[in-house]
């Protein structure tokens, strides 16, 4: 990837000033936080970078109103530390990719809503978009645009949250968001029943999600991903998650470890235990991965998780399921092959794909989201026609056009 210029404006108005001077000169500009994702998707050709790392800081929190806003550079550690001190969390669980990507950048709040990351937490509270009510940001044209509002229920036109959301800063540079938080659970309790293969996981997981327990995740890890996690070591293991008040979460775990007892031998994990466990999860760092392998992310139906798997792996890839069987990281040769047989597996089980870290070579050379239907993509065209009229803002970064 070609080495740019940093600019890293103060202000929304600065920021607004450099597209504008960009976009008279049809510039390119790669668009960033502190760049802890730049290893995903494709890489920018772009002269200069645009940072938002300065513009920092909490600008909005209100407990009781569960609502918090934040400049887009600020780092997700501040704001999740500001949270704790009321008793308070970011709903979607957003993962700490640092060590899967290769950075050891501080993920920012901007960064994390414009690639719309989850955690494990999303198969039962939502993906990171269904929680941003507000944003701001600054358009291809250099025009400053507001979505949503600092309140949980307001109607203030288009719902450009959703749009920015996910959109890798293709469409805009964001400049602000708020999001609604909800009370942090008093405690965490996990089960994992050890020895299943990836389809009688995927059985029990579904049984899990489907209990009147509140289960908030689960996910399966093959024997070799859980080396480390005692008392997991050596076994797979179907991870199963419930949060809340804390003799809640010993009532509702006792009673869900009774009831699946059916799949196997059921452990009870400590607070302790389950914590690290579940992050590891969220960070995917279970891969254990080389920085010579590729990683990819792929999205089905979880009924369809185990056969998607073993399809990846008879490819020569290795991976584990979360969200219930419906996510699954993988990691494996950075070879166009592979990439080729991972994007057809998850196509034949009717999901998509995210290629989320290979070198230049193979992501500048293949697809790293799939391609989508030519109504769908013309419809894209327009939106970025209409977000983007110049194509400056990050070009190339989804596909080769856009």
């Amino acid at each position: 990837m070609m080495m740019s210029a940093v600019v890293s404006p103060a202000d929304e108005a600065e920021i607004a000033a450099i597209v504008t001077d960009a976009a008279a000169r049809r510039e390119p500009l790669l668009i960033q936080g502190n760049g802890s994702k730049l290893g995903m998707l494709r890489p920018v050709q772009a002269a200069r970078t645009l940072s938002t790392r300065n513009l920092s800081g909490i600008t909005l929190y209100a407990p009781r109103e569960l609502v918090i806003s934040a400049r887009a550079g600020t780092p997700i550690t501040e704001i999740e530390a500001a949270l704790a001190e009321h008793g308070q969390h970011l709903i979607a669980e957003p993962p700490e990719l640092g060590a899967l990507l290769g950075s050891d950048a501080p993920q920012t709040i901007g960064g994390m809503v414009a690639t719309n990351l989850s955690g494990p937490r999303r198969v039962a509270w939502g993906a990171m978009r269904d929680h941003v009510i507000g944003i701001r940001a600054v358009n291809g044209s250099g025009e400053i645009i507001r979505s949503g509002g600092r309140v949980l229920k307001n109607v203030t036109g288009l719902d450009l949250c959703k749009l920015l959301t996910g959109s890798h800063g293709t469409l805009g540079v964001l400049t602000e968001i708020t999001l609604k938080v909800l009370p942090a659970p008093q405690d965490t309790g996990s089960l994992a029943i050890v020895g299943l293969s990836a389809e009688q996981a995927v059985a029990a997981m579904s049984a899990a999600l489907g209990s009147p327990y509140g289960v908030s995740s689960a996910a399966w890890l093959p024997s070799g991903m859980t080396d480390g996690l005692a008392p997991l070591s050596g076994a797979s293991a179907a991870l199963i998650r419930i949060e809340d008040f804390a003799r809640s979460v010993v009532y509702r775990i006792g009673r869900l470890q009774q009831d699946l007892a059916r799949f196997g031998k059921a452990i009870i994990l400590d607070a302790e235990t389950s914590r690290q466990t579940w992050h590891a999860v969220r960070d995917a760092t279970v891969l254990r991965h080389t920085d010579e392998e590729a990683l990819w992310r792929v999205s089905v139906r979880p009924s369809r998780g185990a056969a998607a798997l073993a399809t990846a792996q008879a490819a020569g890839a290795r991976g584990f399921l979360d969200w219930g069987g419906g996510l699954i990281w993988l990691a494996g040769p950075a070879t166009e092959a592979t990439h080729k047989a991972i994007a057809a597996a998850a196509t034949a089980a009717g999901g998509v794909w995210t290629l989320m870290r290979a070198p230049d070579s193979l992501r500048a050379s293949v697809d790293v989201v799939p391609s989508e239907a030519p109504a769908l993509a013309a419809i894209t065209r327009r939106v970025k026609s209409a977000m983007d009229p110049q194509g400056i803002l990050n070009p190339g970064r989804l596909y080769a056009w856009l």
